[in-house]
């Protein structure tokens, strides 16, 4: 038997951004992402803003980021379901201490049942029921 690829995946932040960009590891996840609907975490977003925030760019080009970003991806808001998580993962992880966007991050995907695509894996290891896809470390 054969299992198929999920059809839902939730992206890290690293992934949007080199998917976004010619990188070599553009060309390693975008096979994994192509075809499939595809979230981020409202945390994701917000790094994300910070990266464009930082390169000083005009609101009107934050803006058309924004648009393009939310054409691209669904945004998952913060809710109770993923504060819930979060209590839980930085639980989980406090003899490895994970950072606050990590696990919000973590906390997303296991409150919508979402494998994490990430090229940072060790970020996310040691979460209980938390699924990794990667090219780069531990994971599927």
């Amino acid at each position: 038997m054969t299992l198929q690829p999920e059809p839902r995946l939730q992206l890290d932040t690293n992934i949007v951004t080199y998917t976004s960009s010619d990188t070599d590891w553009k060309e390693i996840y975008e096979p994994i992402i192509y075809g499939k609907q595809l979230f981020i975490s409202f945390m994701t977003l917000a790094e994300l803003l910070e990266a464009v925030h930082h390169k000083k760019m005009s609101a009107k080009n934050i803006q058309k980021y924004l648009n393009d970003i939310r054409s691209r991806y669904t945004v998952i808001p913060w809710n109770d379901s993923i504060c819930n998580y979060f209590a839980s993962v930085r639980v989980q992880r406090r003899n490895r201490p994970i950072s606050v966007p990590d696990a919000l991050i973590a906390a997303t995907a296991l409150a919508y049942d979402l494998p994490l695509v990430t090229h940072n894996a060790r970020d996310f290891t040691e979460i209980d029921g938390l699924r990794l896809i990667t090219r780069y470390g531990k994971g599927e």
